[in-house]
C-alpha cells in the first residue's frame, strides 16, 4: 500500500505528505500476537492548515466537521482488523468517506402541501373538539 494521493472527490486529492500516522495497540481481536504488534490506526489530518483545500471547502469542513475537529485536525481511527496494513486502508477508506460526505450539497427541501385527506381528517378532528368542548359548557338558563 504505497499511497501518494488519496482521492476524494475528481476536485479534491489529498497528498500524502499532509496525512499523520499514529499506531497504538488493539483492544480488538489478535490472541497472544496481539500484545506485540501496534495494529490500532489513527489517521490524523489538518483540515485547517491543508494547502489541497480551497477556502470555500475549508469553510465547509470545518463548519459541518466542527464537533469531530480538535485544534483544526481531523481524527480517525481502525482496530476493526488484525493486521496494520488493512487498519490503514479501512482508515483512508473511512476519511475519505467522511470529507466527501460533508463536502456533498445539502439535499433542497422542496416545500410540500397536506393532503386533501389530511385536511378533511384535521377539519374533522376539530370540529370533534369543538363538539365536546360545547358539551361541557353550562345549559344556558331560560
Amino acid at each position: 500500500m504505497d499511497l501518494e494521493i488519496l482521492e476524494i472527490s475528481p476536485t479534491l486529492s489529498i497528498p500524502a505528505s499532509e496525512l499523520m500516522w499514529r499506531f497504538s495497540r488493539s483492544s480488538g481481536p489478535g490472541g497472544q500476537h496481539v500484545n506485540t504488534s501496534d495494529s490500532r490506526v489513527e489517521l490524523l489530518w489538518n483540515v485547517a492548515d491543508s494547502a489541497s483545500l480551497t477556502d470555500h471547502q475549508r469553510q465547509i469542513l470545518l463548519q459541518r466537521l466542527g464537533s469531530r475537529l480538535i485544534g483544526g485536525i481531523l481524527a480517525v481511527t481502525a482496530s476493526e482488523q488484525r493486521s496494520q496494513l488493512r487498519n490503514r486502508e479501512i482508515a483512508l477508506d473511512k476519511l475519505a468517506r467522511l470529507v466527501a460526505a460533508a463536502l456533498a450539497p445539502e439535499p433542497v427541501r422542496r416545500p410540500s402541501r397536506p393532503t386533501r385527506g389530511s385536511l378533511r381528517r384535521h377539519r374533522a378532528a376539530k370540529e370533534h373538539r369543538s363538539a365536546t368542548k360545547q358539551q361541557r359548557r353550562r345549559p344556558a338558563a331560560e
